[in-house]
């Protein structure tokens, strides 16, 4: 596996890591809804000292240096609805502009972030239904995101449940774009604009020709099976 492949690999791994701890520490799967990012850790459970096994502070410690090691600016295990999108997109934004000496590579990166926070909105199996006041109800879906650095170049990883049987044709599509170059991409971007991609074609979705276009040092990505008729994904965009 190429040395970027296993990198994607493992994050992969360490998505499941993450969301398999904030799982174990809150109990049960089905009443954890988990947010992190940059020093902030939020359970809709509360701040329930009660509560058994909670994350102390040398754990917690211990994660933020992990990805501290990994050069990890920027991480959220969570549900996600538009407005998450909006509130979270703002606190990467400020970090970006802070981190980043080019502005270019910025806007790409935050860019980046929020197709892929998208995607999760549409397809992320994981999927829960509350109340939005007065306004009716949200649909919210989980996925993982982390943002940072390996080998001199920035990425914007992300990661989902989805169901098992799209695990081919979302490989398919994938392998398709990894063997276009620009031109082809923006061809092939047309295409699905104008509606000449046939269903079953292995034309990609926008969303994925999107972050295969701003992502200048390619697309990682793999699955891991979980139970029956799920799977993990995982996708890696590089700058």
């Amino acid at each position: 596996m190429a040395e970027r492949g296993w990198q994607s690999f493992c994050f992969c791994r360490m998505f499941l890591r993450v969301c398999a701890m904030l799982d174990m520490r809150s109990g049960a799967q089905d009443t954890m809804h988990s947010y992190i990012g940059m020093n902030l850790i939020y359970t809709v459970r509360g701040f329930d000292e009660s509560v058994e096994n909670a994350m102390n502070a040398q754990e917690l410690l211990d994660y933020r240096r992990g990805m501290d090691h990994e050069e990890v600016v920027f991480c959220y295990s969570g549900y996600v609805t538009e407005e998450i999108l909006v509130g979270v997109g703002q606190a990467l934004k400020a970090k970006l502009r802070e981190e980043e000496e080019e502005k270019s590579v910025a806007r790409n990166m935050f860019s980046l972030f929020v197709e892929q926070v998208q995607n999760v909105i549409r397809y992320s199996r994981e999927r829960i239904t509350v109340q939005n006041g007065e306004f009716g109800f949200n649909e919210m879906a989980f996925g993982v995101f982390a943002v940072g650095r390996v080998d001199g170049k920035r990425y914007v990883s992300c990661g989902n449940v989805i169901d098992q049987n799209e695990v081919a044709r979302m490989r398919d599509k994938l392998e398709h774009i990894q063997t276009l170059d620009a031109k082809g991409l923006k061809t092939l971007y047309k295409e699905i604009l104008r509606g000449e991609t046939p269903e079953g074609s292995k034309g990609a979705g926008v969303g994925l020709l999107d972050i295969a276009r701003r992502a200048t040092g390619g697309l990682d990505y793999d699955f891991v099976k979980l139970k029956e008729g799920e799977a993990f994904f995982a996708l890696t965009a590089y700058i």
